[in-house]
């Protein structure tokens, strides 16, 4: 799994996520989410990029958005994996997230 950090001043971070994420890998994403969301007011979190989402991973997407909510912040997932989309639908958690179309989108409705 691979994790870039986007800095778009003003408290907004984009996390672009690639790769598996799995039992392994989710920790990292949990640990990089809510180090994000410790210094930011938005993160967007771009999984364009993933080829796997397994539930550890899906779990750890669910405990930052609720870490989001709780703290007042704002956390946008944008994904036109179909490997994600189709975890996120399965698993029944994609009602809970906030989309945006692409990653310019979310940062249009913030900026």
């Amino acid at each position: 799994m691979g994790l870039q950090v986007t800095d778009h001043g003003r408290g907004i971070r984009v996390v672009a996520v690639t790769g598996e994420i799995d039992v392994v890998t989710a920790p990292d994403l949990a640990d990089c989410l809510t180090t994000q969301l410790a210094g930011s007011q938005v993160v967007v979190v771009d999984l364009d990029g993933v080829r796997f989402l397994g539930s550890a991973g899906v779990a750890a997407l669910f405990e930052a958005n609720e870490l989001a909510t709780r703290e007042g912040r704002d956390l946008q997932l944008v994904s036109h994996s179909r490997t994600a989309n189709l975890a996120l639908t399965v698993t029944g958690l994609g009602t809970c997230f906030t989309f945006a179309n692409s990653v310019p989108d979310a940062l249009d409705h913030v900026l």
